[in-house]
């Protein structure tokens, strides 16, 4: 029988745990920052559980990661390996868009409080606001609707007594979405800071986390490499130490207005998002932000532009994709034992 390159790939991450759990190979270094189901998008984990597994034996402290509707049973087995490991699991949900969908919100809800969540992350939208909206009253329906979603979710989750963290997702600036949460005036609803989007948005990183850290629940940790094209900017995610963001000082922000926030790695494994700023379209929805923003961010592209090309998987093989992605992975989670582990 021929073994998929996923199943091939499975039997081996099956192999190495089993060895790890005879004592034949040395265990990964430990780490308290959990994983994000977006660091897997190549190689994929539908199954909380495995991916829950296998981030612990690399040496993660847990996931977060989208636990759907589970029963009493498959919550049992997570709060076994979580309890046996000392691990822990954040949920990823969808808000409710209408009415009809509140049912479907609710049911989520209660199960990711069965698998032990304590926290749910969602975002207002899934696309980029440049990419996605042509006209500015395109985007204030959008923001309209966003926000009526949000007003849909509060009393379920006030209800089940969860915390919703909501994200910067390439759609809002950081003082947009603070202004959102505070408006809601729950102490459910918070943030989940992604420490790389609002770069898109022409925000500084350190700006980003120190106007949202004080309503930090859960967090996206990324460091980024940029360099510049035709129409502005490219944008990768690459392994923690090696991109041009301060993690220390990140971290230290984060845990100085929230001690108990986790760190959680995004380390999306793909070709260099393009950061079409220099274009028409861009500004569509960014009538009201000043030309000063623009020459700010592009300064800061080209004091800190990577030495080397960005990382590319275009050109790679399957197999060379996959490899890629989980070594990334691994070598972030190392950077996160031996340099922020020991920042708290």
């Amino acid at each position: 029988m021929t073994l998929t390159r996923r199943e091939a790939l499975a039997a081996g991450a099956a192999t190495l745990t089993a060895a790890i759990a005879r004592g034949d190979a040395p265990e990964p270094p430990r780490t308290q920052m959990g994983v994000v189901i977006h660091s897997y998008g190549i190689r994929r984990f539908p199954d909380p559980l495995e991916f829950l597994e296998y981030c612990r034996s690399i040496g993660a402290g847990g996931v977060q990661t989208s636990l759907g509707v589970r029963d009493d049973a498959y919550a049992a087995k997570l709060d076994e390996l979580m309890k046996k490991h000392k691990l822990f699991i954040e949920g990823s949900i969808s808000l409710p868009r209408e009415k009809a969908d509140v049912e479907r919100f609710t049911k989520e809800v209660q199960s990711a409080k069965r698998c032990g969540a304590d926290v749910l992350r969602t975002v207002l939208m899934s696309g980029r606001r440049y990419e996605v909206f042509t006209t500015a009253e395109a985007f204030r329906t959008f923001f309209d609707k966003a926000k009526e979603s949000l007003a849909l979710a509060r009393p379920v989750i006030e209800k089940h007594e969860i915390r919703m963290a909501v994200e910067n997702h390439k759609d809002l600036l950081a003082p947009d979405l603070v202004a959102v949460i505070k408006k809601l005036d729950s102490p459910f609803f918070g943030v989940t800071l992604d420490t790389g989007n609002n770069i898109a948005l022409l925000e500084h990183p350190q700006e980003t986390t120190e106007l949202l850290a004080p309503l930090v629940f859960t967090t996206h940790i990324k460091d980024m490499g940029v360099e510049e094209y035709a129409d502005g900017f490219l944008l990768s995610e690459v392994p923690l130490g090696t991109g041009f963001l301060d993690m220390h000082k990140i971290a230290t922000t984060v845990w100085k207005h929230q001690p108990k926030a986790r760190l959680n790695l995004e380390m999306i494994t793909r070709d260099p998002l393009k950061i079409p700023c220099l274009t028409p379209k861009y500004w569509a929805t960014l009538e009201t932000m000043p030309a000063k923003r623009l020459a700010e961010a592009l300064a800061l592209v080209r004091t800190k532009a990577s030495k080397q090309p960005l990382p590319r998987m275009t050109g790679l093989t399957k197999d060379e994709q996959l490899k890629r992605e989980d070594d990334n992975v691994r070598q972030s989670l190392r950077y996160a034992s031996e340099k922020l582990d020991t920042v708290k």
